[in-house]
């Protein structure tokens, strides 16, 4: 058995999981262990990240809601040190058309990994939360101290709760420090190309779905809504490369293990700081792509937020962390990517 100190990353073959397993291998000296069941990933995400490491990772083939079978992987592996929980469903729509998936998932799955946490003494817990926790908010930059609104879908109330019972363990449990990470919007993809956004199911999120509306996987794409109170009419998000948020919870599991953390629990929101509107990255795309997107404007979708957009002062000044690709490169990588598949 290996015995140097392991991370074990929970949705290991999702797209923020993979990309963050990529730099715990290749910038760290943990060892990394991944437990996912592929209900919205696949097992090639483990080949392409040795291809880009060079190194093996096992993962655990286990539904986190089966407590039962959770326990074996912390009586198999004794050198679990930091858990970094990303495995959750995350569709809003999907959430809003089948609250209870969300719920039975997003909830259970925690519970069952916090116990484990109490149980093999595993005192280190990043837990993967969402900018979508502040719902619709009147003023912005949003700050991790702006009260949280409303959430807008399942999903969100699912992150909203996520964060609370964590807060609760922490409190109860002080042997227990954790952070929540509330991330604006993931895009992009490894610079190689060689690892990126897959989903097994359609996509939701919108780069994915402009780079396969540009390759012709989808045949035209919809805005949802063009008369919001914003610039252009459209939704105004904070996009942030994927390396840059899986180089965030690196950062955030050192600031933890380092014991930096003036409480047992800490909030940081990870994104660029700025906002950019959907025609704004439809027209960032098509400029570096030299392709014309096909898209109509269709209504607005339920679950959306108008506009949001992060104030980074705070991960900055406590994680030493700040994002480092463009616009621009963040669609250059998703691009790719993407071209990458068809080679496959």
């Amino acid at each position: 058995m290996n015995t140097s100190k392991t991370i074990l990353i929970t949705g290991g073959a999702g797209y923020i999981g993979s990309h963050t397993i990529i730099e715990l291998l290749e910038n760290t000296d943990y060892n990394v262990i991944s437990i996912d069941n592929y209900s919205n990933s696949s097992a090639k995400t483990f080949q392409r990240i040795e291809k880009i490491t060079g190194k093996k990772v096992i993962n655990y083939l286990i539904d986190l809601c089966d407590s039962k079978s959770l326990e074996t992987v912390f009586e198999n592996e004794n050198n679990i040190v930091g858990i970094i929980h990303f495995a959750a469903f995350k569709s809003v729509p999907e959430s809003v058309n089948n609250p209870h998936k969300y719920y039975s998932n997003n909830i259970n799955s925690l519970l069952n990994i916090l116990e484990c946490c109490l149980k093999f003494k595993i005192e280190h817990f990043i837990f993967s939360s969402s900018c979508s926790v502040y719902g619709n908010i009147s003023e912005l930059p949003v700050k991790e101290t702006t009260p949280l609104g409303k959430s807008e879908s399942p999903y969100a109330y699912t992150k909203q709760v996520g964060e609370e019972i964590i807060k609760d363990y922490s409190k109860a449990f002080q042997e227990l420090t954790s952070i929540a990470l509330r991330y604006f919007n993931p895009v992009g993809a490894h610079v190689s190309g060689l690892i990126g956004e897959d989903p097994i199911n359609k996509p939701t999120s919108l780069v994915p779905v402009i780079t396969q509306t540009a390759i012709g996987k989808i045949k035209e794409m919809a805005v949802h809504g063009t008369d919001y109170d914003t610039r252009d009419g459209s939704c105004i998000r904070d996009y942030i490369h994927v390396t840059d948020i899986a180089i965030a919870h690196i950062k955030a599991l050192e600031y933890i293990i380092n014991k930096k953390q003036k409480t047992n629990f800490s909030i940081f929101n990870l994104g660029s700081g700025n906002g950019v509107s959907v025609l704004e990255a439809i027209n960032a795309f098509e400029k570096i792509s030299n392709k014309k997107l096909s898209y109509n404007i269709g209504p607005k979708r339920d679950g959306d937020v108008e506009a949001i957009f992060s104030d980074t002062t705070l991960s900055e000044k406590e994680l030493k962390w700040k994002t480092k690709f463009t616009l621009d490169e963040m669609m250059e990588t998703a691009w790719k990517w993407e071209q990458m598949q068809t080679q496959e």
